[in-house]
């Protein structure tokens, strides 16, 4: 469960660092920025982009593009059992930014998490890309 939760927050962090809704975000500092420290928004901007590879990658190979929607779909689910609920209302675009952060950060984590849950529940290791 720790190893998940560092996933999801790892990715969690990567979202919001890429873009929030404050003003200290990746996006906002390029365009406020970018044009006096060039070398630096470059160089941001690939840590960011290694970071996407590392875990879009691992997110496509556990559980593909129909895993990613059915988990989007779960977090979906959940957030409309929340609003019939009135447990939380899409009134503010603020709250909305932040929710969509959680509901993305929760597909990616979970995404290079399912390997090990996988191993987990099957006692089977994934093999992928092995040389002999």
């Amino acid at each position: 469960m720790t190893g998940f939760l560092l996933r999801w927050l790892f990715a969690f962090v990567l979202l919001a660092v890429t873009y929030n809704p404050t003003p200290y975000n990746y996006i906002r500092w390029v365009q406020q920025n970018g044009s006096e420290t060039v070398s630096i928004a470059v160089l941001g901007g690939l840590v960011l982009l290694v970071g996407y590879v590392i875990y879009l990658r691992a997110t496509m190979r556990s559980i593909g593009v129909v895993g990613m929607a059915l988990v989007l779909g779960l977090v979906a689910a959940c957030l409309w059992v929340a609003f019939d609920l009135g447990w939380v209302s899409f009134e503010d675009p603020t709250a909305n930014t932040w929710i969509g952060l959680v509901a993305l950060s929760l597909v990616l984590g979970i995404g290079l998490s399912w390997s090990h849950v996988r191993r987990r529940l099957s006692g089977q290791a994934d093999m992928d890309d092995v040389a002999d």
